[in-house]
């Protein structure tokens, strides 16, 4: 596994770690599909959330979020579609999300960006 996938996996461990802290069901990780990919699906009280999870060791290059562009956007919303579609969920409840991991030697930080995909 490369060092980009290997930061990925690991900011993604942590989210999921981070949402059932806080009363989450994650029902799914890592939902591929033609049209795209969705890091975690979780159940939150009467919402599915769909989440989209970067993960930085630094800020070099600009603040997580900000690489969810257009885009991914686009291509997040297709699966997400999709997702619902194929699991007959389209009157369901549903919230797109961002969740910002940084990593540095000794610390981790999580912002949690809720309603970050509309």
């Amino acid at each position: 596994m490369y060092y980009k996938q290997e930061t990925g996996k690991e900011g993604e461990d942590i989210a999921v770690d981070y949402l059932k802290s806080i009363g989450y069901d994650v029902i799914e990780r890592n939902f591929e599909c033609r049209q795209g990919e969705i890091d975690i699906i979780a159940l939150y009280k009467d919402e599915i959330v769909f989440v989209e999870v970067k993960t930085r060791r630094n800020i070099k290059y600009g603040l997580a979020a900000e690489a969810v562009n257009d885009t991914k956007k686009k291509h997040f919303w297709k699966a997400v579609e999709y997702y619902l579609y194929s699991r007959n969920l389209q009157d369901d409840f549903i919230r797109l999300d961002v969740i910002e991991v940084y990593l540095s030697k000794s610390k981790v930080y999580i912002n949690h960006i809720k309603k970050a995909i509309e």
